[in-house]
C-alpha cells in the first residue's frame, strides 16, 4: 500500500503511513478572540490573577477555618432532626447579615413562614430578608420552575445557595434518586451551573437506612459523593434540638476534595471532627460553630475510655482483635474499636519513663524526637 495524506485546514497535509482506508478529521485551531474558551488560562493562575488553591471560606468556625467551599457543590447529610438544615440556615444568616447574596431553594416545601421564622431565630436582619438584593427564597413547583430560578440566580450573581433537599431535587425532574445517570443529569442542570457561576452551593441530604450504606453516607446513588467538589459533611446529633432551648450536633468530614478543611482538623479518625454546631436560647448569641481542640476525636468513632482501659489491662497485651475478643467476650465491632484506639494511642513505658507514642498509621512506637507528630515520616495517615 502506498502512503496517503489527508487534507487539513489551510491546505496542510498529514502523512498517514500505510493506510488508504482511514481518514483523520482535524478541526481548525480556534482564532484569537474566540468567545469559547477551550482551556484554562494557566498564566492567569500562575501570575496570581486567580486563586491557585481552593480553600473553604463559608461557614467560619471559632478558629477562623470555614467548612464550605465557594464555587463548589458542598453537602450536609444526616438523620432527620440532626441539625443539618439549621446549620446551613445559620451559615446563611451570617452571610445575609454580612451583605452577601443568599438564596434558598426549598424543595422539601417547608414553606416561607417556617424558614423565615428559623432565620429570624438564628439572628437574621429582617430588613435584609425583605430585600431581594440580599435574599431570595423559592418553593419551586417542578423542574422547569427550578431551572428558571437557576437562570435568575446566575444573572443576579448569587453568593450562597441552599438546596433543601437533594432527595427531592431528582424527582422534580422525573428522575430516580438511586439512578447515577439521573443524578448526574440533574446535577449538571442545577447544582453545577450555580457552582461554576461562583456560588457556594450547599445541598441537604438524608442518611441511608441500612447499616452498611449509613457508613458510606447519604441515601441514593454513589454518584452524589463523586459529584461533590467541595466538602461533604456528616451531621450527628449530640444533644437533641429543642425549640427555645437549643441543642448540639457534631459535624464530621466524609469528603474534602481539596483538603482545605481536613488539614486544619485532628487526624486519626476516618471522618475527623470538623466542628460542633450548637444552638442556645440566647437571643444575642443564638448559635455557634466551635472548632475541635487539638487531638479531639470524632465521638462516633472513639471507643469508650472504659473499653480502652479493659484492653490495656489485658496481660499479656493482646496481639490482635481476635485475641482481645476471645479474652474479653465482646462482639467484634466493640472489640475492634477499643483495640484500634488502644493500639493507636498507647504509650510504652520503660523503667517508669515514657519512651514513645504509637504511629496512627502503622501502630508502631514513635520516639518523642518527632516533635509531636502523630505518624512516622514514611507512613501515611490511616484512611
Amino acid at each position: 500500500m502506498s502512503s496517503t495524506t489527508t487534507a487539513l485546514p489551510g491546505n496542510a497535509t498529514e502523512p498517514l503511513g500505510n493506510t488508504d482506508t482511514k481518514s483523520v478529521t482535524r478541526y481548525p485551531t480556534p482564532t484569537v478572540g474566540n468567545t469559547v474558551t477551550l482551556y484554562a488560562n494557566v498564566s492567569s493562575v500562575l501570575d496570581g490573577d486567580e486563586p491557585r488553591g481552593l480553600r473553604p471560606t463559608f461557614g467560619v468556625c471559632s478558629d477562623g477555618i470555614a467548612i464550605f467551599y465557594p464555587g463548589q457543590v458542598n453537602v450536609l447529610f444526616g438523620d432527620p432532626e440532626s441539625g443539618k438544615t439549621m446549620l446551613a440556615l445559620a451559615v446563611a444568616v451570617a452571610l445575609i447579615n454580612a451583605g452577601l447574596r443568599v438564596a434558598i431553594i426549598d424543595l422539601d416545601h417547608n414553606g416561607a413562614p417556617a424558614i423565615l421564622d428559623r432565620l429570624i431565630d438564628l439572628g437574621a436582619d429582617e430588613d435584609k430578608l425583605r430585600d431581594l438584593a440580599h435574599f431570595r427564597y423559592v418553593d419551586p413547583d417542578d423542574g422547569a420552575h427550578v431551572l428558571e430560578v437557576v437562570g435568575d440566580l446566575l444573572a443576579w450573581g448569587v453568593d450562597f445557595v441552599l438546596v433543601d433537599s437533594l432527595g427531592e431535587l431528582i424527582p422534580a425532574f422525573g428522575g430516580a434518586s438511586n439512578s447515577p445517570d439521573d443524578y448526574t443529569r440533574v446535577h449538571g442542570l442545577v447544582l453545577k451551573p450555580l457552582a461554576k457561576g461562583g456560588a457556594c452551593v450547599v445541598g441537604i441530604d438524608h442518611l441511608a437506612k441500612n447499616t452498611e450504606s449509613r457508613a458510606m453516607g447519604a441515601t441514593g446513588t454513589a454518584a452524589k459523593k463523586r459529584a461533590v467538589g467541595g466538602s461533604m459533611l456528616r451531621v450527628t446529633v449530640a444533644d437533641a434540638f429543642t425549640p427555645g432551648k437549643g441543642g448540639a450536633a457534631h459535624v464530621t468530614i466524609a469528603k474534602d476534595r481539596h483538603g482545605g478543611l481536613r488539614k486544619h482538623r485532628p487526624t486519626g479518625d476516618k471522618e475527623p471532627l470538623a466542628a460542633t454546631f450548637t444552638m442556645s436560647g440566647d437571643y444575642d448569641n443564638p448559635w455557634s460553630l466551635i472548632a475541635p481542640a487539638a487531638g479531639e476525636r470524632n465521638p462516633t468513632e472513639a471507643a469508650p475510655e472504659a473499653d480502652v482501659d479493659a484492653v490495656r489491662a489485658l496481660n499479656p497485651a493482646p496481639t490482635s482483635v481476635r485475641d482481645a475478643r476471645s479474652r474479653l467476650k465482646w462482639n467484634n465491632q466493640r472489640t475492634a474499636t477499643a483495640f484500634r484506639d488502644w493500639k493507636r494511642y498507647r504509650v510504652t513505658h520503660t523503667g517508669g519513663a515514657v519512651t514513645g507514642n504509637t504511629c496512627t498509621a502503622c501502630g508502631e512506637v514513635m520516639t518523642l524526637t518527632l516533635d509531636g507528630a502523630t505518624t512516622h515520616p514514611t507512613c501515611e495517615e490511616m484512611p
